[in-house]
């Protein structure tokens, strides 16, 4: 399951959270005899203790109530908030057709079942908010903003990795793996990286366009477990660029 609550509540009032399909778990009694009780006749077998395994139970197509959204929920209601408009004019963050997906959730202040969407454009810089009834399969609300920089996705910290390791500065990265791990690096193969959003300060020098820009900092898990910070590095995924803090 995937972490629930990744992103926080800020700027227009945008809840943000990665929302996952949540599964039940139904939870099977154990039994399990210690002590068996004598047979009844002479020579009969007496029961053997048994164990019963819990198994998931499959998740429901639709939520109720506060429920988190479904999988099944989720990805309906992507497909309504993704207008004909925004996936032909819009650019994900590899420069293809379509926005960047970021998150969904459950509108916890409306009176159904409301499922939020948030898309980064990376050709204007905007950040969308779709709002859609799952329950009608309509587009209810739609928002949008300039200058609002919500938690990075899985896709874009794969993304700044990679535009990471082909870039000169990337030799750094290099040598802190090669370090850590003993080994040469040889790929993204095996590396998970987090990425934590970056907003320029009003002394740096390298990235002052960040927070117009789409730009992120990495922390990067190694196969054998070794965390590698390459905070002081910036990856600006709108603009494709690594920049070192000054």
């Amino acid at each position: 399951m995937r972490t629930v609550d990744r992103y926080r509540k800020w700027g227009w009032g945008l809840g943000i959270a990665t929302v996952s399909a949540v599964t039940a778990f139904g939870l099977a009694s154990w039994q399990a005899n210690a002590a068996p009780s004598a047979p009844a006749t002479p020579g009969a077998t007496a029961d053997q203790p048994r164990v019963s395994h819990p198994s998931p139970v499959p998740e429901a197509a639709a939520g109720t109530g506060s429920d988190p959204l479904t999988g099944t929920e989720v990805d309906r209601a992507r497909g309504i908030a993704l207008t004909p408009e925004l996936a032909a004019t819009a650019r994900d963050v590899t420069g293809q057709p379509g926005p960047e997906y970021l998150a969904a959730e459950l509108d916890a202040e409306g009176t159904g079942r409301e499922a939020e969407l948030y898309f980064y454009d990376y050709r204007t810089e905007k950040l969308y908010k779709q709002v859609v009834d799952v329950r009608t399969g309509k587009l209810v609300k739609s928002y949008s903003a300039t200058g609002m920089q919500p938690p990075a996705s899985e896709r874009e910290a794969k993304v700044a990795l990679d535009l990471l390791l082909a870039d000169p500065l990337g030799a750094n990265f290099r040598e802190a793996y090669r370090k850590a791990t003993g080994q040469q690096l040889g790929g993204a193969d095996g590396l998970v990286p987090t990425a934590h959003v970056y907003t320029a300060k009003p002394a740096d020098q390298g990235a002052g366009q960040c927070g117009a820009s789409r730009c992120v900092q990495l922390i990067v898990k190694t196969a054998d477990g070794h965390f590698i910070n390459v905070t002081d590095l910036v990856i600006d995924l709108s603009g494709r660029t690594v920049a070192r803090l000054k």
